[in-house]
């Protein structure tokens, strides 16, 4: 009778050592792939948040008989030290938007707040006291700009560095056309 072949030590060690190979490889990818995907969402959730910022801005200055940039003189809330960015009058109540440090730890970085009165559910400005509240966290330095084009039309620039995981820092930038009245 003859004895059925079987495989040596040997190359059964090198049959492992090729599959851990390629197992690791495989890891590699899917690890790559979930924090591509992490990064993906991260980028879809922040270009929202701007995009929702800039366009109530940009109602703000179309609704606004009077703007002015880089001031908060006599804004009804305190600014904390934050730097205005602008100060709009909207329907006879101020409206600032400024730029700083977050009220609290729960935001990321610097912030863009607004104070001013909030909206009712129908969409019309409240007449209850005005309200300092942040509109987006994660800004870099000098986050809004806004850049006057031509008389009557702004260009509002927004720029975000958002953290990620190994101390990787995502930037991001949005830009808006908006009309406004003449300051």
């Amino acid at each position: 009778m003859k004895r059925p072949e079987a495989f040596t030590l040997a190359e059964v060690m090198v049959a492992l050592a090729l599959a851990l190979v390629v197992a690791a490889v495989v890891m590699q990818g899917l690890i790559a792939s979930g924090r591509s995907g992490e990064r993906l969402a991260l980028l879809l959730r922040e270009r929202t948040f701007q995009r929702r910022t800039l366009a109530l801005l940009r109602t703000e200055l179309g609704a606004a008989q009077s703007w002015q940039a880089a001031t908060g003189v006599g804004a009804a809330c305190s600014l904390a030290g934050r730097t205005p960015v602008v100060q709009l009058e909207v329907e006879g109540r101020r409206i600032t938007y400024s730029l700083g440090t977050a009220p609290s730890p729960i935001w990321r970085g610097r912030v863009l707040m607004r104070c001013g009165p909030a909206y009712g559910l129908e969409g019309e400005l409240s007449s209850g006291a005005a309200q300092n509240r942040v509109v987006l966290d994660g800004l870099a330095a000098g986050g809004l700009q806004i850049v006057q084009e031509a008389p009557g039309m702004l260009r509002l620039q927004l720029r975000q560095e958002l953290p990620l995981r190994g101390g990787a820092v995502l930037p991001l930038h949005l830009e808006m056309l908006a009309a406004a009245p003449q300051p």
